[in-house]
């Protein structure tokens, strides 16, 4: 609606009220599907309520973590596809719940446009929940920002916030990893959610649209592949944890790939001793190397190549934590062994060649 004579509105502004309050509507039955015990209150308010003694917490310790997309959304919006950047936006922040030993107990979300449009709104927040659903945790509300000036037309950001609980004393790392500790490597989805400009500078020195076939998956688009949404390893690792107790680490493989995040876990004085000829890469992953001349260790450091979570354990351990995992569908593969570091030395060491 136009103003009359002087009387701006905020439409006039750009801002359309009537529009955000059309997508509350919209996600209001998706916000819902994520309820568990502890959460089971309507969004609306001014704030989400979450009660730890319904959650069936004894003496918890609250973990905290939040994180982005990043420019993944650039191939979303280009290929018009915004239904599983939500579990993306999910997934970066329960795997680094998870990796302390935490459940996952409630998500708020993030989102902020130039324009509003409620139905790429409605199909952003349904993978918020559906990453909610696979992590466990309640969606128990979140924010929509409508900025004109802010943002290009189509554009979007994306944040999520996510808080999980772990008994005291049960968060991990665990003190007592020690020289041969067994590492398992989860396998990844794909690219997940790093290294994306990168990866878009790849896709641009191809000549590929987003929406060309992938010249390593005939079967698929090039976006298809691209925003395969990453994976949340929530529920396999809990029940690993809960059900073994033999979990003395877990590092999630994100930006900085292995040689940023595996040290991060370790004590000062051991190293992560990789065997690259059991990383089973992804074919997409061999096609971004050739296609942008990028040399292993860069790939490394940049990617995770295959493996989205590590997990460190004893040898006597191993055979049963891999057994749990793969029974909850994971793909588990023996990447090392936990060594000794001198002082100054890299926190992890490799042997072999990754496969690309």
């Amino acid at each position: 609606m136009s103003s009359k004579g002087n009387g701006l509105t905020y439409s006039d502004a750009g801002v359309d009220i009537d529009a955000g309050n059309e997508l509350v509507n919209r996600i209001k039955p998706l916000v819902k599907s994520t309820r568990r015990p502890g959460a089971d209150g309507e969004i609306g308010g001014f704030g989400g309520l979450f009660d730890l003694k319904a959650a069936g917490f004894t003496d918890p310790v609250l973990v905290a973590a939040n994180d982005g997309v990043g420019t993944k959304l650039k191939v979303a919006i280009e290929a018009d596809k915004h239904d599983t950047v939500g579990i993306d936006l999910v997934a970066m922040c329960v795997n680094d719940l998870v990796v302390q030993g935490a459940e996952p107990l409630f998500f708020l979300d993030y989102f902020a446009t130039g324009k509003l449009d409620p139905a790429q709104g409605a199909d952003i927040v349904g993978g918020i929940a559906e990453g909610c659903k696979q992590a466990g945790c309640a969606l128990i509300g979140g924010e929509t920002a409508e900025m004109p000036g802010m943002y290009s037309a189509g554009d979007y950001d994306l944040a999520g916030f996510a808080v999980g609980a772990a008994e005291r004393g049960q968060l991990l790392p665990a003190g007592d990893l020690a020289a041969g500790d067994v590492i398992l490597g989860l396998a990844s989805s794909g690219v997940h959610s790093n290294g994306y400009s990168l990866v878009r500078k790849i896709v641009g020195l191809s000549g590929l649209a987003y929406a060309d076939k992938a010249p390593f998956d005939p079967e698929i688009t090039l976006a298809e592949a691209l925003l395969a949404p990453t994976k949340i390893y929530v529920k396999p690792l809990l029940k690993a944890i809960r059900q073994t107790g033999a979990i003395k680490a877990l590092a999630h493989i994100t930006g900085g790939g292995f040689p940023e995040n595996i040290p991060r876990v370790l004590p000062e004085g051991l190293s992560a001793e990789i065997d690259l000829d059991a990383v089973k890469a992804p074919a997409v992953f061999g096609w971004l190397a050739r296609t942008g001349g990028v040399e292993p260790k860069e790939m490394l450091r940049t990617f995770n190549c295959g493996v989205g979570m590590i997990v460190v354990v004893s040898e006597e351990n191993a055979r049963k934590v891999a057994d749990i995992l793969t029974g909850e569908g994971e793909s588990v593969v023996r990447l090392g062994v936990i060594g000794t570091r001198a002082a100054g030395a890299p926190g992890v060491a490799y042997k072999g060649t990754l496969s690309l």
